[in-house]
Order: C-alpha cells, then structure tokens, then sequence
C-alpha cells in the first residue's frame, strides 16, 4: 500500500495546468498528488476569460498546438461530468482600419493553407454579427472551432475527474522547499511529501519553485485588467478581438492612441453563458502588483466604445486583475530539466493558458511515461532559453 505522503508525480499548483496535468496522469494510471497552496483555481485561473482560441496565435506551431488543444477539448466535454460551460461557437478580429484589414486577408490566407478554418469576414458581415459595432469597421476575420469555457469551473471539473483515477489533493498546502535524493522531498505548510517527479505547474509562481532546485526560470508575471458588465442584452454571441490584440500580444508596431500604447489595451469581449460579458485586455509589466489600476480601466473602456458605440450606456459591475506568465519568445515551457532528472515544468503560457491547457496535460503525461507526443515538443523545451556562450 502506497503512503499518504508519497506519490509518484506530484504536480505543483491547482490553477488551469496543474488541473489539466492531474487529469491526463491520473487517467494514464500515473500515481499523482495535486498540490496547491490554496484553493483550486484561485490565482490566475479565475482571473481571466474563457477563451479555448486559435484566432489571436501566430501561423505555425502556435496554431497547430492550439488546434490540438481544442481538439481535446472536445473530447473532455464528453468525458468530464461537471459542466464547465463549453460553447463552440467560432470568435472574430475585427479591424479598426483598412490597413488592419489589408494584414488580416494575409494572415487569413497564411492559416486557411495551414488548413486551418480561418474566413475573411467585409463590413456587412461584422454588423450582422452585432448591431452594436461601429459603422466604420471595415471588417474582420473568423477562426469557425474557436470556442468559450468557464475557467474555474473546468479546473474543477479537471479535478473531480481526476480524483476517480486516483489524484490525490492537497490544498491549503503551500511548497516551503524541494529537495532531490534518491526522491524529491517537498516541504509544504501543511505536512512533507515525496515524489519520484515533479512538475511545476505553477504560472507566475513557477521561477520561486524552479529557485528552490537551483534552476533558473524565465518567466515574469504580466499584468492584465478585465471588465465586468452587468447582465443585459447580448452583445455578441460569441467572442471578439480587435486585431491590434495581436500586436499587442506579440509586441509588434501599432497605430493606437498614447494611452491605449501605455497600458497595452486592446479589444477582448466575452459574452458569458449567464449573460453578463467581460470586456478587456491590458498588458503591463508591473511586478507582483495586481492592484487595479482606474486609468486603465477607463482605457479598455474607452477602446471598447471605439467599437461598441452603442454600450454607452450599459452598466459595469466590478473589475479585476490577474497575473499572466510571460516567457520572451511567448511560447510555454512544456519540459523535463535535464539538469534535474524527473522535474517538469508546464508554465510560461501568458494569456494563452485556458487556450493551451489540455494539449499541456497531454504532453507533461506523455513525457513523464516517455511516449510519442501528440505534437513536435521541440519549440518548448526548457533549455532553448539557456544562454550561448561568447567567444
């Protein structure tokens, strides 16, 4: 019989990927322990949207991983018994100029021949799509598989399935320490535990934990705000972007205003399943700070009425901030350290992590039992972020 406080993998931090890891390792039979410091989901996993997108990533490997991560996702509305409020319904860039759109064809071209199901879309369909846009969007594009989920309720619903393969859940149980023998050797707050691996799932918190092993891991935390609006009428029926989102994100040149430049702001709204929607993003370098900041919430306010008009007069009931993991390149690490046999990272996703969640589980449980992967995990290994040395 196997003890209490020793697992095989133990997977640290119970937002999006540490719920996702426990999932495809506990259903592969892995002998896994879910460790978290507080409760499931309660860090930046409830502080975002709910998109599963491929419209907002780089051609390339950037949408054919999201692509198997939305393929999965399919899979796991099936299989997972709590509702976690899936709804395939496609999402749109809009343009706010006709040289946005000029870019947008291209980028429609580049992912419709990587067989993606990617549509340009003129001026008369994005006023179909709401009779809110601004008259002047000269139009758009659509990604059809795009979908939208509750975060925080599909961690636990993660997690609820993975407790009948097995996971064992520890929260309230913050990691004090690491140490590697013949094991590794947890201290948490609430009690030792040893594992014969470890993956380290926890986001902004993921070079803290790397520290205690003596591993360097780049990753910073990068501050977005979003908007409450109360319940109302529809705005949309499926999620929108501006395709300044895009330059935001990859921080590209852009032509915006100085206060939308400064804090990083871009169009995001998300109708939600209870009828209320979250209006969004700013991205900032700010440190640990998750204060919210009012001169940008008046700027994604500001920008959403740029091409929302006619939401002037609709009420917005709170607002709030989370922490994204940021890595340079702006691809995750999904990776074994090779500097520390058996230790994992799956952190680094950015704004990407409700997208990229289930093909990160896949993977970690691919590695872990040494498998073919579902995809090429090449792009995401730890060490291509280790220095070349000089001559």
């Amino acid at each position: 019989m196997k003890k209490a406080n020793h697992t095989d993998v133990a997977i640290i931090g119970g937002g999006i990927m540490g719920s996702a890891i426990a999932y495809y390792a506990s259903k592969s039979g892995l002998d896994c322990m879910l460790i978290e410091k507080n409760d499931i989901a309660s860090g930046t996993s409830s502080r975002c949207d709910g998109n599963v997108t491929i419209v907002d990533k780089d051609p390339g490997f950037d949408s054919q991983m999201s692509l198997a991560s939305q393929e999965l996702t399919i899979e796991l509305n099936k299989d997972l018994e709590l509702p976690f409020e899936y709804r395939e319904l496609g999402s749109i860039l809009v343009c706010d100029n006709d040289a946005e759109m000029e870019a947008a064809e291209d980028w429609v071209k580049i992912q419709k021949d990587a067989g993606l199901k990617f549509n340009v879309l003129d001026r008369e369909d994005i006023r179909q799509e709401s009779p809110f846009f601004a008259d002047d969007i000269p139009g758009g594009l659509e990604c059809e598989t795009d979908s939208l989920i509750n975060p925080y309720l599909f961690c636990y619903s993660l997690v609820e399935r993975a407790r009948k393969y097995g996971l064992k859940l520890k929260t309230h149980a913050e990691v004090t320490n690491i140490t590697k023998k013949k094991d590794f050797i947890i201290d948490t707050t609430a009690g030792k535990v040893t594992a014969k691996k470890v993956v380290n799932a926890a986001g902004i918190w993921a070079p803290f934990i790397g520290e205690m092993l003596g591993i360097n891991i780049p990753i910073v935390p990068r501050k977005g705000h979003i908007i409450v609006g109360s319940r109302s009428e529809p705005v949309m029926m499926r999620n929108v972007m501006e395709f300044g989102y895009l330059m935001n994100k990859f921080e590209r040149e852009r032509i915006a205003d100085p206060l939308t430049q400064k804090h990083g702001v871009a169009l995001v709204l998300e109708p939600t399943e209870s009828q209320n929607f979250l209006l969004g993003s700013s991205r900032e370098f700010v440190g640990y700070d998750g204060s919210i900041n009012i001169n940008v919430v008046k700027a994604i306010a500001k920008r959403g009425l740029r091409f929302f008009p006619k939401m002037d007069d609709f009420n917005i009931i709170r607002s709030y901030t989370g922490m994204r993991p940021w890595t340079e390149d702006h691809l995750p690490i999904v990776s074994e350290v090779e500097d520390v046999p058996g230790f994992y990272i799956a952190a680094g996703h950015e704004g990407d992590g409700i997208s990229l969640a289930t093909i990160t589980g896949k993977l970690i449980e691919e590695l872990i039992l040494e498998k073919e992967t579902t995809i090429p995990v090449e792009p995401l290994r730890y060490d291509r972020f280790k220095k070349v040395p000089t001559a």
